[in-house]
């Protein structure tokens, strides 16, 4: 039950804080007043999208709070226990705050929550019938959709819309590959071609670094030789060379040495340097051992490298990606190579996928058919309390099954009536005039209630269209309802507003510089009589009007 809310700097509300009980509390109040505003704020903090055109003027933003008890709902204290959200005290309060520039936060008992969780939450505890609920009712997918509702089978709907959307999957998949079946061939060719080239070449990764080195040292090979012959010379093969003169040095410092330890250190360099020097010798030895003059070994690696740049250049790519796009263009070829056995396979799936989608739309059919049966005996019932004796309301439900399926599944829903006795069943939308259209709109919503528990419901405006004793009946019903749940009920016709258990009066107060919205609750007696009056015979209560609002209310209360 929503037992209160707080709202601040929405639309044209400063400030307004709100104590709610249970029963039927009727919003009241001239057109123009701001009763609706209310119900749009819930609507916000229960997920309804926000923009900044909801924050008030001259505020930075708007902010909507809700409490709600939670004691009697053993559904919504689950969700938030399986969201751990869950408050030991069976209360919990939802809020929204919209900011001037458009952001959008939600809250769930103080935590941050994602909009679908606090709407996926909000559904559970109220529901919320809007004003031009009539005017939807003409349309096939309203009138599918409160089926819908009647049937309680949203998982299943669910089930059905993923089973639709993988069969057109795979069905567009199908599609592709029969309609690319040319296409396809013409790439395997040049695939296949372009696999060889790459396969005969067999390019190694790292392979152009090595005969690009190679193929330097081939290239200038003479000069090499050359340099390498002269410098092993110098070092250890010469007249006189770096070997014999560091050795001559060596035995001229051994003797003086050991007269004078100063020259210890001079001797021990001298020594490394001849080592040095050997080494040297003996890598420069190695180096020409090694070194070859081979014209032919350099024409090939140079036959090979313009191959590599050749086929780097028609793949767009580096040499040394020359692997991976071979191996790209193996799996490619062995894909479509295998094109009839994955056509079978996708084939096979879409039986399949179709069978599933079938099988989960005839439960969807059977649900809905039902529904049907019930909806039609209860909105029949409800017409005659209101005033259409002799009417009858039944729902079409027809399942062929050569058209075309849908998310939604393979029924035409189409809501039929006959306002009149005698008179045979008609398409809803052709038959029914503006009076008998909200009429059977109310029907509908108070037997689309009946089965749903929640502990809230809200009308805005249901009953506009009507009035008389049918007002009056619609009230009792409303009543009726309010016993064992919350009903708030925004409402022009004093019929209904009498019949409510507590009353809620909506004020604008002007000024020069700014309008607000007022809701004042209606506590004592005279206070209802007159507002009721007031509702009865515009802008000057008489006593007459107020003598007819008092007789109504207490005929209310003595039920």
């Amino acid at each position: 039950m929503l037992s209160h809310i707080l709202i601040r700097d929405f639309a044209i509300i400063e400030h307004l804080e709100l104590e709610l009980t249970c029963g039927m509390t009727a919003l009241t109040g001239e057109t123009g007043a701001g009763k609706s505003i209310l119900i749009d704020a819930i609507g916000l903090v229960l997920g309804d999208r926000a923009d900044s055109g909801v924050v008030r003027a001259g505020a930075e933003r708007a902010e909507i709070s809700a409490g709600f008890d939670l004691g009697a709902q053993p559904n919504a204290l689950a969700w938030l226990r399986a969201h751990d959200l869950e408050d030991d005290d069976g209360a919990c309060t939802l809020r929204r705050i919209v900011t001037r520039e458009g952001r959008a936060r939600a809250y769930i008992g103080g935590t941050p929550v994602a909009l679908q969780a606090l709407r996926e939450f909000g559904e559970q505890l109220v529901d919320i019938h809007g004003q031009h609920a009539h005017q939807s009712l003409l349309h096939r997918d309203a009138q599918r959709g409160l089926l819908d509702l009647q049937a309680g089978h949203a998982a299943l709907l669910e089930e059905l819309a993923a089973a639709h959307r993988q069969w057109t999957e795979l069905k567009a998949s199908l599609a592709a590959i029969e309609d690319d079946a040319q296409h396809r061939q013409a790439r395997l060719e040049l695939v296949e071609f372009q696999c060889g080239e790459l396969e005969t070449a067999a390019p190694r990764a790292g392979e152009a670094d090595e005969l690009e080195d190679e193929h330097r040292r081939l290239a200038h090979a003479s000069q090499l030789l050359e340099a390498a012959q002269a410098a092993y010379g110098l070092a250890y093969d010469g007249e006189p060379d770096a070997n014999g003169l560091l050795s001559h040095a060596v035995d001229a410092l051994d003797h003086a040495a050991s007269l004078d330890p100063r020259l210890d250190q001079s001797l021990a360099l001298l020594r490394n340097a001849q080592i040095e020097v050997q080494e040297a010798a003996a890598e420069l030895r190695r180096y020409l051992d090694d070194l070859q003059i081979d014209p032919a070994r350099l024409d090939e690696i140079g036959a090979r490298l313009a191959l590599l740049q050749s086929l780097a250049r028609k793949h767009h790519c580096e040499i040394d990606e020359l692997p991976e796009r071979l191996s790209a263009l193996q799996q490619e070829r062995e894909s479509l190579v295998d094109h009839d056995s994955h056509r079978t396979r996708l084939n096979a799936k879409l039986a399949s996928a179709a069978e599933r989608y079938r099988a989960l739309a005839e439960r969807v059919s059977a649900g809905r058919r039902e529904a049907a049966t019930t909806l039609g005996h209860e909105v029949t019932e409800a017409m005659q309390t209101l005033g259409m004796s002799g009417g009858r309301f039944a729902v079409a439900v027809e399942n062929e099954p050569r058209a075309k399926p849908s998310h939604h599944g393979i029924d035409q829903v189409e809501f039929q009536v006959s306002a009149n006795p005698g008179q045979p069943l008609r398409p809803l939308a052709k038959v029914a005039s503006g009076g008998e259209l909200s009429r059977i709109s109310l029907a509908l919503q108070l037997a689309a209630t009946r089965d749903r528990r929640l502990p809230t419901l809200i009308f805005d405006e249901v009953d506009s269209g009507i009035g008389g004793g049918v007002a009056e009946v619609v009230g009792r019903m409303l009543r009726r309802l309010g016993a064992d749940r919350q009903i708030l009920c925004v409402t022009h016709l004093p019929q209904v507003a009498a019949q409510a258990h507590q009353q809620l009066a909506v004020r604008k107060i002007k000024d020069s510089d700014s309008t607000e919205t007022l809701i004042e609750p209606l506590i004592t007696e005279p206070a209802r009589i007159d507002e009721l009056a007031r509702m009865l015979g515009g802008v000057r209560i008489t006593p007459q009007s107020q003598a007819h609002a008092q007789e109504m209310l207490r005929g209310a209360q003595e039920g």
